[in-house]
């Protein structure tokens, strides 16, 4: 597959704001305002859509979700997508979607994690086009933890820039934070040790190749669909080439 990619964000460039699955409740709109400041912080204008509303379980009819997210995606003047945060049903988005006019247009980030796997990995398969997983918008006011980068930092290094990204060896092992209360928290609450651990044998383990997926919760939905099938339709190869040759990321 030829992978396109979005040109790096610029200071000046605009970055819209839209929830294809959940909007945000009013209680939580300091959250959201504090994460618009933390992208204008960065030199972009951020630009928030009219599908944002968090009184029911999604911002808006699938119709207007789908038609909002096509507006943001075909206009030049905005470089990158990102979502508040996931949710439940940004798949009824895709039927909805005009993939060839999406295949046409110019490249432009889209970002986000949870539900939006849903969305950016039928995008990657069914246009070439990269997306980023990682942080929704909620999240970006988190300085993101020693060895990690956040997706303002991937999406505008320069074409070929080498990064090497490693984990921090500890998780939150309990609770949140209450963003109606402290809206403009920054630190991740990173308080138990903890490390990747394999499932089958000891040994450290070699991938290469393009990593596409995203949250399994999500994409198991889309098995046997179209929206799925480049990516199914790749699995014999790893017989083919041989285990050692063969990554298939989400799976």
């Amino acid at each position: 597959m030829n992978v396109r990619y979005p040109v790096p964000l610029r200071p000046g460039d605009r970055v819209g704001v839209t929830a294809p699955s959940s909007g945000v409740d009013e209680s939580l709109r300091d959250r959201l305002q504090a994460a618009v400041r933390t992208v204008e912080a960065r030199g972009y204008e951020v630009v928030v859509g009219e599908c944002m509303d968090g009184t029911g379980h999604v911002s808006a009819p699938a119709a207007a979700r789908a038609r909002e997210l096509m507006d943001m995606l075909l206009d030049p003047r905005i470089r990158a997508v990102v979502p508040p945060w996931g949710g439940e049903t940004a798949i009824d988005l895709l039927p909805l979607l005009d993939w060839d006019q999406l295949r046409e247009a110019d490249p432009t980030w889209v970002v986000g994690f949870s539900d939006m796997s849903t969305i950016i990995t039928p995008l990657t398969l069914m246009t070439g086009v990269a997306t980023i997983h990682g942080n929704n918008l909620m999240d970006t006011p988190y300085r993101a933890p020693e060895g990690l980068l956040t997706w303002l930092d991937l999406a505008s290094m320069e074409p070929g820039t080498a990064f090497t990204q490693t984990p921090p060896n500890r998780y939150r092992a309990q609770g949140w934070d209450s963003y109606s209360t402290t809206p403009d928290v920054s630190e991740f609450t990173l308080d138990t040790p903890g490390r990747w651990t394999r499932l089958d044998g000891n040994g450290d383990v070699r991938a290469e190749g393009r990593l596409i997926g995203g949250c399994i919760e999500t994409l198991c939905n889309l098995t046997g669909t179209p929206y799925e099938l480049p990516l199914l339709a790749w699995r014999p190869n790893r017989e083919r080439f041989g285990r050692g040759r063969y990554h298939e990321a989400p799976f």
